[in-house]
């Protein structure tokens, strides 16, 4: 398994309605990260706080500026420490990882997805919520 490289597809694929936030989340952005607040409507994430409509992607992730023309696009999220719990946890399963195309799969992952889900598990253990550690 490699790193990530911040090829930004998780949030890519997830950033436009596929996420939820706990309701514990939502009131302590109310309280403390009210930027981030505003782009809640009701119990759901991403809504553009104008018009009221959902929005097509995380409105916190962002595209580096590229360092060479052929170098890889690199994605930044800019609430990183006060993500969704959805987000910290990703990614959770192996075939999760090979549905989304995540770039962190390597071939032997593919060949040996129960050794690369220890391998993730080990990873991710800090990430996950007690109940799935």
């Amino acid at each position: 398994m490699k790193a990530c490289n911040q090829c930004g597809k998780c949030c890519i694929k997830y950033g436009d309605g596929d996420l939820s936030a706990t309701q514990e989340e939502i009131d302590l952005w109310e309280i403390f990260n009210p930027e981030i607040f505003k782009f809640v409507k009701g119990s759901e994430i991403w809504f553009d706080p104008e018009s009221g409509l959902r929005l097509k992607k995380c409105p916190f992730l962002g595209l580096e500026d590229k360092t060479t023309l052929l170098a890889a696009n690199k994605y930044t999220c800019s609430i990183y420490l006060d993500r969704p719990e959805d987000c910290s946890h990703y990614p959770s399963l192996i075939a999760e990882m090979i549905r989304d195309e995540c770039e962190m799969i390597d071939a032997a992952d593919i060949e040996k997805p129960k050794q690369a889900q220890i391998k993730l598990d080990v990873l991710m253990k800090d990430s996950r919520p007690a109940s799935l550690k």
